[in-house]
């Protein structure tokens, strides 16, 4: 059946919730390495935590994004793309809060807010064209890799539960940014490229702490 403008802002908001509000959604795939042990002392269980909770609201900003482009997309094939990365992006999402859970501690109170903010930048990407948005998706990934890559540097020897993690998500990140351009993905202009990392960075400095 196919949606009206309407039902697609209704699932909009539906899925804004359950990407922002705690245990409200499940991953489709186990968690990467189950067996896979951390010992940590106090300071390094919350600073494990701090990477998890920016990790964690990055992955809320990208639901977001593919939320918002998927509302606006214009090719059919385009707007399922969205939704379907939405749906594996997810996984990292719950994944995330899990470790969160296994340390002790919280998401981050910021992420409605960051939700919001990469939604309306979402919406308006998919508004720009369906290549431009496309091409976004392939700079935000490669921007996330990056911060994965940076994570993976600073976690401790001994949390092979957290490097096991985010080595799949840095994994299915490339995935995805390689899908985006196979798909025709058109590199988004250095001033866009710039706001974006300079949005990344607030979200990653107050996500930490917050």
């Amino acid at each position: 059946m196919r949606q009206t403008l309407a039902d697609r802002i209704i699932s909009s908001f539906d899925q804004a919730l359950r990407s922002v509000v705690p245990n409200s959604t499940q991953a489709d795939r186990p968690i990467p390495h189950p067996e896979a042990t951390s010992a940590l002392n106090v300071s390094d269980a919350r600073h494990v935590a701090g990477l998890m909770r920016v990790n964690h609201s990055g992955e809320v900003a990208a639901q977001a994004l593919y939320h918002g482009q998927a509302l606006t997309a214009k090719l059919p094939h385009v707007r399922e793309a969205m939704k379907q990365a939405a749906r594996e992006e997810q996984d990292h999402l719950v994944w995330c809060e899990t470790r969160l859970k296994e340390l002790d501690s919280h998401t981050s109170l910021l992420n409605p807010l960051w939700y919001a903010m990469s939604f309306g930048i979402g919406a308006i990407a998919g508004l720009a064209g369906d290549q431009y948005s496309l091409g976004f998706v392939a700079e935000t990934e490669r921007q996330v890799g990056s911060h994965l890559d940076e994570h993976l540097q600073a976690l401790p020897e001994s949390d092979k539960r957290s490097r096991a993690i985010l080595e799949q998500m840095h994994e299915d990140e490339l995935h995805h940014r390689a899908q985006a351009l196979e798909a025709g993905g058109k590199e988004p202009p250095e001033s866009v490229k710039k706001v974006m990392g300079v949005v990344s960075k607030v979200m990653t400095k107050s996500s930490y702490f917050v």
